[in-house]
């Protein structure tokens, strides 16, 4: 159990039964804090399309699915409903998996010594029905002040190199040259480059950078609501210290904190905005271990 920040773990912090973790922490007064972190009201969007090719998509979690499933061959039928020739509906039926391309980790996505964040049996997941705890639909909405961490523009690079540990150093480092500060409840962003170069390359590589252990505990400490990256597990890999899903067990399992991966960062990095309105909502998929989500900063 803990009393706040700076422990091994935020279980029992917000309630034994609790399953929203650090997103407990945006309170009515932070959000409309947060909401100050907005000065010009420009839009970025910062998620990656869901489609076949030409994204990042894992292969083992396979290729997302948009098949029509009504469209101007199906006039007949709508007849039934009074409809006329030449008047009728286009629907569609989506396939994927709950992890495709920009999405938010759920506190039940991964477990470490038998157990998902809070304590709750890992085991108890039966797989027609999904997560009895900390399933996607538990979180709800999040509208935080985001804080980038530009650790590529910091080291004068367009992206990192493959499989690079983001260090406690670079992370402070690129706070004090963007002059930014992190603070209790924000939304905080590690933008690595690696979208870039595969945007460059379309090579679905799983070698590559991301934070390391001491950086996630930093983080931790520090009490977000929300850690994001633009690559595909926040962390890297190979995995540092070959600590099987090290930052994973950390943030998610360990502290409550929500992991949204594959996140668009590169406008903001040219317009050097680091400071914005954060603002990501989860599909309520019930006892999922994820949600594709389509985040905004509001800048």
């Amino acid at each position: 159990m803990t009393d706040g920040p700076g422990s091994e773990n935020n279980w029992g912090r917000w309630g034994e039964d609790d399953e929203r973790g650090a997103l407990n922490l945006l309170t009515p007064e932070r959000v409309l804090a947060a909401l100050g972190a907005a000065k010009s009201g420009r839009i970025f969007p910062l998620g990656v399309p869901i489609q076949r090719s030409g994204v990042p998509n894992v292969d083992y979690r396979g290729i997302p699915q948009r098949l029509t499933m009504v469209n101007h061959a199906d006039e007949p039928m709508f007849a039934d409903f009074g409809g006329t020739p030449g008047t009728g509906c286009n629907e569609d039926v989506l396939v994927m998996a709950s992890h495709t391309t920009t999405h938010m980790d759920a506190l039940c996505h991964v477990y470490h010594e038998g157990a998902v964040y809070n304590g709750f049996a890992a085991d108890d997941f039966p797989p027609y029905l999904g997560a009895p705890r900390c399933g996607i639909e538990k979180s709800g909405g999040v509208v935080a002040r985001g804080v980038l961490i530009d650790v590529a523009a910091h080291k004068g690079v367009d992206w990192l190199e493959p499989g690079y540990v983001v260090t406690l150093e670079d992370v402070e480092g690129a706070l004090a040259a963007q002059g930014t500060e992190l603070r209790a409840g924000d939304a905080m962003i590690v933008r690595t480059g690696w979208l870039e170069w595969f945007f460059s390359t379309e090579e679905m590589s799983l070698v590559q950078p991301g934070i390391g252990l001491d950086v996630a505990r930093y983080l931790a400490e520090r009490d977000p609501v929300v850690v994001g990256a633009d690559n595909t597990a926040v962390e890297s890999q190979p995995f540092d210290r070959d600590e099987f899903l090290g930052c994973h067990v950390e943030l998610l399992r360990n502290r409550g904190v929500h992991l949204v991966e594959h996140l668009k960062l590169d406008e903001l990095s040219r317009e050097q905005i680091y400071e914005f309105v954060f603002i990501v909502s989860p599909l309520l998929i019930t006892g999922a271990t994820a949600s594709p989500v389509s985040p905004i900063a509001i800048a």
